[in-house]
């Protein structure tokens, strides 16, 4: 196995908790083991967060401890008394545990309007096995047992954003549906620097975009009530996973769900967000565009009916702020197709100086898929602006380039990830692209990154591909010098080739006497 990556942010024992539940499964399917499991460490999340609370209230005023609006008031979900943990817990070994599992969630739900109709409530069908249901009661009663307060809850969260992951890659190309790899979210939230403001996702998926960027504030010592979340979602089972992942960190959201997708019946019409974090779907054909030719979202060309992708950044671009910017996961084939009108509307793009950045990046980073796949970084006003702390430079009729194909680390047999340091190497050259003082000065590194401008990239026909403009490197990644590399690869295919002619003539000689004619 390759280097160790250190990006995760694990703390020690997640790997192990999801072994020790995995061999609970048996012949249960991931995808329907991971709302077992989730459900349960949600459950346990809110139950800690209560009995904490609760503690806390009980030693200042009892009756206060039996008021539903302290608990709100401090973003605290109310659990009846035999919702919670330490009853299950009490009850795991009996026949009806999962009876009263599904009750416990019911009744969290009835209590609490924000979680109606999000939480599982069929653990007492007769295919889940009891006995594994008990033994996963007993399995995450362990978690932050010994921790109180913030740091249980905290522990908490990292270990439900650890199981999706794991779930993700167990269900193979089903898991990209609901999750996209945390090296790839690092990227987009360290390059867009979501400080304060709207932050939103079209696609959320299980919400791990709005995750990494209440991490980012809390670890750049901004405040958490300085962004806002707004999501959308199409599949109803996904976003249901969006709303306890969001729960379990204890952030705030608006979360829209409907199964006709952001195309067709946008519930946030008129949200204009300062920061846009999106990886929809690749090349997505029955996107309904057929019934979308003329729509107010197609400012730079109407979309092809059958891809989705010059959809999603138009939709995007059309949310955006007057200041914001977007970062938008998307396959390779989008910097260059020419097929449907999509070069016209990436010219166009261009032209009207939205595109402010482009990264190809390694393969194998999905779950999903092993389409390649970049990162469209866009800005409604590349102008002089001050960000935060950080005065931009203007950037108008600039494209920068990254070309990461040749980052990141295998974590196992098919699956790689980006570190940390090359996250914080492709995010400080967009820095300091922009003109951030605190990132250095940006130069061209050939191989790796180049500053084009607009008419450089006229001459390439509008291609965004960044192998296109970085170059090439002045030394492979050995040390070797180009053209000496090659000289040694062609003497050692001649060797190979004199080999295999002299083992040819051996073999043939070898059969001659043994009395077959050749």
């Amino acid at each position: 196995m390759a280097q160790q990556n250190n990006n995760s942010g694990n703390l020690g024992f997640e790997g192990e908790l999801f072994k020790a539940a995995d061999k609970l499964r048996g012949n249960m399917e991931p995808s329907d083991y991971k709302h077992v499991v989730l459900g349960l460490i949600f459950l346990k999340y809110i139950s800690d967060a209560f009995e904490a609370k609760h503690k806390a209230l009980l030693a200042e005023d009892v009756q206060a401890a039996e008021d539903k609006d302290e608990y709100l008031a401090e973003n605290v979900f109310w659990v009846p008394k035999d919702a919670r943990w330490s009853h299950l817990k009490a009850n795991a070994k009996q026949p009806v545990i999962g009876l009263l599992i599904d009750e416990a969630m019911r009744a969290i739900e009835k209590d609490n309007e924000s979680l109606r109709g999000v939480l599982p409530k069929d653990y007492a069908r007769p295919a889940l096995n009891k006995v594994m249901l008990g033994e996963l009661i007993d399995l995450i009663s362990g978690i932050a047992l010994n921790d109180a307060g913030d740091r249980s809850r905290d522990i908490l969260g990292r270990v439900y954003e650890y199981f999706l992951g794991q779930f993700a890659g167990a269900e193979g190309k089903r898991g990209g549906e609901f999750y996209t790899p945390r090296s790839v979210v690092r990227v987009l939230v360290e390059m867009l620097e979501p400080y304060q403001g709207r932050v939103y996702d079209p696609c959320c998926g299980s919400g791990g975009m709005f995750v990494q960027s209440e991490k980012f504030v809390q670890e750049h010592g901004g405040r958490i009530g300085d962004i806002a979340i707004y999501g959308q979602e199409s599949n109803y089972t996904t976003w249901r996973l969006a709303k306890m992942n969001l729960a379990v960190r204890g952030i705030d959201s608006d979360i829209k769900w409907n199964n006709e997708g952001s195309f067709h019946r946008d519930e946030l019409r008129d949200l204009k967000a300062d920061f846009i974090l999106a990886n929809p779907p690749f090349n997505i054909s029955d996107w309904g565009g057929d019934r979308l030719r003329e729509d107010v979202r197609w400012k730079f060309g109407v979309p092809p009916v059958g891809n989705a992708n010059y959809a999603w950044l138009q939709h995007i671009a059309h949310h955006l702020a007057p200041s914001g910017t977007a970062g938008v996961v998307l396959a390779n084939g989008s910097m260059s197709s020419s097929q449907s009108g999509e070069g016209d509307i990436r010219r166009e793009m261009l032209e009207q100086d939205i595109v402010d950045c482009m990264v190809a990046l390694p393969g194998q980073l999905f779950y999903s898929t092993q389409i390649p796949a970049c990162l469209w970084f866009l800005a409604r006003d590349k102008s002089n602006g001050r960000r935060r702390d950080a005065v931009l430079r203007d950037r108008r009729g600039e494209v920068l380039f990254i070309d990461a194909r040749k980052m990141g680390v295998l974590v196992d047999r098919t699956r790689r990830e980006l570190t940390d340091e090359e996250i914080s190497k492709i995010a400080d050259t967009y820095h300091a692209w922009r003109g951030e003082k605190s990132a250095g000065n940006y130069a061209d590194v050939p191989g790796f990154c180049k500053a084009a401008t607009l008419e450089e990239i006229r001459k390439h026909g509008h291609v965004l591909t960044p192998g296109r403009y970085v170059g090439a490197e002045a030394q492979e990644e050995d040390g070797e010098v180009f053209d000496e590399k090659m000289r040694r690869l062609s003497a050692q295919w001649r060797e190979q080739k004199e080999e295999a002619v002299r083992l040819d003539a051996v073999i043939e000689g070898s059969l001659r006497g043994l009395g077959y004619g050749l």
